[in-house]
């Protein structure tokens, strides 16, 4: 009797599911072979993976093969990205379509809607309040919409994210009204209990992400007779992960999203999925096996999505996002470089980079294994000074004042500060002050008195989107920053925003000024052009490709930062002077770092040297060669 012929799917499905079962099944075996329904949980599971890869649309197949050939393709240094909230930039989804033209001509290759899933009504935290995960937000549009516009994306070659919530749900989220309703099943699905006594047990190590709004970490229902575990707000209930029905039912949300035509899941509050008393209940070791896992079931029915991992925590919890020991190469595929973030931010303040160039440089490999880095300098969120009192005593700092002076200096409080935010969740307990504000408004241009003050504050911010573009990694750009937009004070009259600064720098896009954006007259129009400079250049050399090494080099000169990319090519050397001061390197030390050519590739033009040595005017950014 003749072999039956298995399909080409299903036999693309076998490969990739034994390719992935050693990253999965160990994951899975440790967090729930002991849970009583682990072998059904199994069963299900596959069944999920099967259904979602059948489901798969043709093309994405196709694109899953693309990727599988050419697996570094989000590393490329074509890769640049633009992040909006889509109502801000365009109203709706049908308006995001209207304005493709305008992110081609920037040079993005990769968009993130900030959080598009249905929301609660009301305040919805920005939208991460998420009432409905298969559903779009129906101020934006319908699902039908979302797919056409990322189909238009694909065929532009432009990447498209989204946020999925893994942290928590809405309260009015299906699951958390049946929890509300007594389903015992369903109440499982979160963190609920009876009495005050394991909450206030818990407590005595948590920690407050919303001090001012939303303190404490636990929400008493009296009409339930339960206190649910809330970390971040009353109204986003924590999920149970330690329960596999959890891990399923996410599974097959994520890959329904992915079937929608996404091509990277930014995975969101990470860090808090797993809960231990007597820990703060943050990146404990069970987020990253849950983590591996679910990348393995990406990698299985929807290869070519990749996960991006928010944590927004100190850089030796980042780290293990990315991968390390066990999880090398298997777990997330993107992470935000916050601490790049913060130290770009402390230098400009301090006009010193010696403390940017020791935290860079001690706590970050010179490359990663499958897996690079989101790199920012502003985004929707508050910029909390991540700053250990270990890395600030290597400099003889005290850690508590400099965090403190950062927070009064991007106020705009501290004598001489150029800088003008506003304070987010000022915790008096802990000292903690965090700062909402633009790009633009941090780096000085919205209190800049004279013309040398507002050339300054543009020279910043091409300084950062320059560091960024070469650092290694995707950089991202965040709405408005491209046309150098100032902070939106009218958050204050939106009764569900004004308790929220971080609504300053979430401002409608301003058309306007894009319209005159190739003027070369305006703040608007300097900056987009500098931007889309760096962007070009960035597409032109090839030895910025993310896996690259990135080494970070002392330079002997306080204000001057220097990150070294080493390409088969050749190395390029990115200086990058955080003063308002002229400054002066060495053509020997140039030399010895290999710069050869005295090529500068992102200006495109050769560097004289004079007197033997390379001048950096106030805020100068090469990237030498």
């Amino acid at each position: 009797m003749a072999k039956a012929v298995t399909k080409p799917d299903d036999l693309i499905f076998q490969l990739r599911l034994a390719r992935s079962a050693p990253d999965l099944w160990p994951m899975l075996d440790a967090l729930y072979g002991s849970h009583p329904a682990y072998a059904q949980f199994r069963q299900d599971l596959l069944s999920a993976l099967a259904e979602a890869w059948k489901d798969r649309p043709a093309d994405l197949k196709q694109l899953d093969l693309a990727r599988d050939l050419e697996p570094d393709w989000f590393q490329r240094a074509d890769m640049a990205g633009y992040v909006f909230y889509i109502d801000r930039f365009a109203g709706n989804l049908k308006g995001v379509l209207d304005k493709l033209d305008y992110l081609a001509d920037l040079g993005v290759s990769y968009v993130h809607f900030m959080p598009c899933l249905k929301p609660r009504p009301g305040d919805s935290d920005g939208g991460y309040s998420v009432m409905d995960y298969r559903a779009i937000n129906p101020a934006y549009g319908t699902l039908k919409d979302f797919k056409a516009v990322a189909k238009e994306l694909r065929g532009r070659g432009i990447s498209l994210c989204i946020d999925l919530v893994l942290n928590h749900t809405a309260k009015e989220h299906e699951w958390a009204e049946k929890a509300k309703a007594g389903d015992a099943t369903y109440q499982d699905y979160f963190l609920m209990f009876d009495s005050p006594e394991i909450p206030q047990a818990y407590e005595k190590t948590l920690v407050e992400v919303f001090p001012d709004n939303a303190p404490g970490n636990f929400t008493h229902y009296p009409e339930i007779g339960k206190y649910v575990w809330t970390t971040f707000n009353e109204h986003q209930w924590d999920l149970n992960w330690a329960n596999p029905q959890v891990f399923l039912e996410i599974t097959k949300i994520m890959l329904h999203l992915a079937n929608t035509g996404v091509d990277v899941l930014r995975l969101d509050a990470v860090a808090f999925m797993w809960k231990r008393l007597g820990t703060r209940c943050q990146s404990e070791p069970e987020v990253h096996m849950i983590l591996q896992a679910l990348r393995a079931c990406s990698r299985i029915a929807a290869p070519a999505v990749i996960h991006l991992e928010e944590a927004i925590v100190s850089p030796q919890e980042m780290l293990p996002y990315l991968g390390r020991g066990r999880h090398d190469g298997r777990e997330g595929n993107l992470a935000y470089h916050n601490s790049l973030m913060v130290q770009f931010w402390s230098a400009l303040a301090t006009r010193d980079t010696r403390l940017m160039t020791h935290v860079l440089a001690t706590h970050f490999p010179d490359r990663l294994t499958n897996a690079t880095y989101a790199t920012y300098i502003r985004c929707h969120d508050d910029i909390g000074w991540a700053i250990t009192d270990e890395d600030a005593m290597a400099l003889d700092m005290s850690g508590p004042a400099h965090r403190t002076y950062l927070s009064d200096f991007y106020e705009g409080d501290f004598p001489g500060s150029f800088a003008q935010g506003v304070l987010f969740q000022v915790n008096e307990a802990t000292g903690d002050k965090r700062i909402s504000g633009s790009f633009a408004s941090l780096a000085g241009l919205e209190k800049a008195q004279s013309l040398a003050d507002s050339e300054h504050a543009l020279q910043r911010i091409l300084m950062g989107h320059a560091l960024i573009a070469c650092f290694g990694g995707i950089p991202l750009i965040y709405m408005g920053d491209e046309l150098a937009m100032l902070n939106d004070y009218s958050y204050r009259d939106n009764p569900d925003h004004a308790h929220d600064s971080r609504w300053v720098h979430r401002p409608k896009m301003d058309w306007d000024a894009a319209a005159t954006r190739h003027s070369g007259e305006s703040a608007a129009s300097r900056t987009f052009l500098g931007v889309q400079h760096i962007l070009s250049r960035r597409r032109a050399t090839a030895g910025l490709h993310a896996a690259h090494p990135t080494k970070i080099l002392p330079t002997g000169h306080d204000a001057i930062f220097a990150v070294q990319r080493q390409a088969p090519t050749g190395n390029i050397l990115c200086l990058f002077n955080f003063s308002e001061h002229w400054q002066h390197v060495s053509g020997g030390w140039l030399r010895a770092q290999g710069v050869t050519q005295f090529h500068d590739a992102l200006s495109y033009a050769p560097v004289i040297l004079h007197g033997d040595h390379l001048a950096l005017p106030p805020f100068a950014r090469v990237w030498l060669i």
